[in-house]
């Protein structure tokens, strides 16, 4: 079993099953002692702002501001730099935790050994 999981999250309000699965993944693996680094890409992008998470709503599903704070608690939360400058996001705009890094990191990190990428 990978002892890492990388997943990128590419959907946001416009695909909320989509979006809700990949945030409950990552929280159940964070949960489970898995090292987990969730990618907010796309329109998930917004999730990095102050009370966007508690705006989402999916019958049946965790509340997403709840599944942040456990992926924030046990893993890492990295908004893609692209993603953010086409939202005039910055670093001093996202919810404490919240790392802003390119492509360059999220290959590094998806090609690490022991290591399992997903993308929603």
């Amino acid at each position: 079993m990978a002892k890492k999981l990388v997943i990128k999250v590419t959907a946001g309000a416009d695909a909320p099953e989509r979006c809700s699965q990949a945030f409950t993944v990552a929280a159940v693996a964070v949960a489970s002692g898995v090292e987990v680094s969730l990618w907010l890409t796309g329109e998930s992008a917004w999730f990095a702002l102050p009370g966007r998470a508690a705006e989402f709503e999916l019958p049946h599903a965790a509340p997403l501001p709840d599944l942040i704070d456990s992926i924030l608690a046990g893993g890492r939360l990295t908004l893609c730099t692209q993603c953010a400058a086409r939202r005039d996001i910055t670093e001093r705009d996202v919810i404490e935790g919240v790392r802003i890094a390119g492509a360059q990191v999220f290959v590094q990190e998806s090609l690490a050994d022991d290591t399992q990428a997903l993308v929603y």
